[in-house]
C-alpha cells in the first residue's frame, strides 16, 4: 500500500445504545466502540490531523495503514462516551462542529429528522409526510406532486431503505426551507415527547467541553453553521453560513489552516473556491472509499463509516485497497 493511503472513520451518535432513552437512534454501541478502538490499535496506525495536513502540504509521509478519526455534528455523546475512550487508547479525534449547535441552543433540522425516525414506524411516518406535503401544497408553498417526488427520493442506499431515504430528504433539502422546518417541528411534536429546546441542550457539547477537548489535543473542525447542504444553497448564502461557522468557531480553529467537514457531504464548485480563499486546507466528504492523499483533491478526501470496520463489518477491505 502507497504512504498517501489513508483510512477516515467516520462516527456520528456513540453512546450506550441500550440504555439510552432512544434506543432505535442509529449510532455506535459504546462497547461495540471499545472493540473497534482494540481491532484499530492492533490493525492500524491511528494518525493525527496535523500529521495529514503535513503530509498532504508534501511533508511527511503518513505510516503504512494510517487511520483517522472523524466525528461529526457535536454531539455530547462524543464527549461523554468517546472522548474518554480515546483518552485510554492514545488516540486524536477531529470532532466536527456545526456552529449553531452551542450559540442559539436550537435542534438542527437534521437532529429533528433523526429522532422522529428514532421514535417511530417508518411506514406510518411516511404516510404523515405525505399527507402534510399534500395539505401545505398550493397556498404560500409551490413544489411538484407527492408521486413525481416518490419517484424521484424513494430509493435505497447504503444504511437506509428507500422509505427513510424519502423522508430524509424531503425534509433535509427537497421542500422550501420554512416549510421543512414546520413539517419537521410538527412530527418532533407527535412523536417525540421532548420539547425541541429541552433536547438541543441535552445533545449537543458546550463551549467548555469543546475546550476540553482542545486542551486534551484532540482536533477541532468546521462543519458549517446551520448544517446546510452548502451546494444546494445560493452563493450568498453558502457564504454567509461558512462565514458565520468561522466566526463562532474561531476559538478552537487556525483560520489560516483549517479543515472542512461538509454537511451531508455536499458541496459544489463554488463552495470549494470559498472555502479554499478563506484557509480551508483538507475537506473531508461523505465519498465510501479509502483515500489517497497523493491523487485525490485535498478539499474532497472520501471517508468510510464506522460500520464498515469491525466489529460490525469488514467492508473496509473492499473500498480501494
Amino acid at each position: 500500500m502507497s504512504q498517501g493511503k489513508l483510512f477516515i472513520s467516520m462516527y456520528h451518535y456513540t453512546r450506550d445504545l441500550q440504555h439510552s432513552r432512544y434506543p432505535e437512534i442509529k449510532g455506535m454501541d459504546i462497547r461495540l466502540l471499545r472493540q473497534q478502538f482494540d481491532f484499530f490499535k492492533k490493525n492500524f496506525n491511528v494518525v493525527r490531523m496535523e500529521q495529514v495536513i503535513d503530509a498532504v502540504k508534501g511533508g511527511k509521509a503518513l505510516p503504512e495503514n494510517a487511520l483517522l478519526l472523524t466525528f461529526d455534528d457535536g454531539y455530547i455523546d462524543n464527549f461523554t462516551y468517546a472522548f474518554p475512550l480515546l483518552e485510554e487508547f492514545g488516540f486524536q479525534g477531529s470532532f466536527f462542529i456545526p456552529g449553531k449547535t452551542f450559540t442559539t441552543h436550537q435542534l438542527l433540522d437534521v437532529n429533528k429528522i433523526h429522532y422522529i425516525l428514532a421514535s417511530t414506524d417508518i411506514k406510518k411516518l411516511v404516510v404523515d409526510v405525505k399527507e402534510k406535503m399534500d395539505y401545505y401544497r398550493g397556498n404560500e408553498f409551490d413544489y411538484p406532486s407527492t408521486e413525481e417526488l416518490w419517484s424521484q427520493y424513494a430509493t435505497d442506499e447504503r444504511f437506509d431503505g428507500k422509505d427513510t431515504v424519502f423522508v430524509k430528504r424531503i425534509l433535509q433539502t427537497v421542500l422550501p426551507e420554512k416549510l421543512r422546518n414546520q413539517i419537521s417541528s410538527d412530527l418532533f411534536e407527535k412523536y417525540v415527547g421532548v420539547k425541541e429546546e429541552q433536547l438541543a441542550y441535552e445533545l449537543y457539547m458546550t463551549p467548555e467541553q469543546l475546550r476540553t477537548l482542545k486542551k486534551h489535543d484532540m482536533f477541532i473542525g468546521i462543519h458549517g453553521y446551520d448544517h446546510y447542504w452548502l451546494g444546494n444553497l445560493s452563493p450568498e448564502q453558502m457564504r454567509e453560513d461558512v462565514s458565520k461557522a468561522l466566526e463562532t468557531m474561531d476559538e478552537f480553529i487556525d483560520r489560516k489552516e483549517w479543515v472542512m467537514n461538509y454537511p451531508y457531504g455536499n458541496f459544489n464548485d463554488d463552495v470549494l473556491s470559498f472555502i479554499a480563499e478563506k484557509g480551508a486546507c483538507i475537506g473531508l466528504t461523505t465519498e465510501v472509499r479509502v483515500a489517497d492523499i497523493n491523487s485525490d483533491p485535498a478539499l474532497q478526501l472520501p471517508r468510510l463509516d464506522c460500520n464498515d470496520f469491525p466489529p460490525k463489518s469488514e467492508n473496509y477491505k473492499t473500498w480501494g485497497i
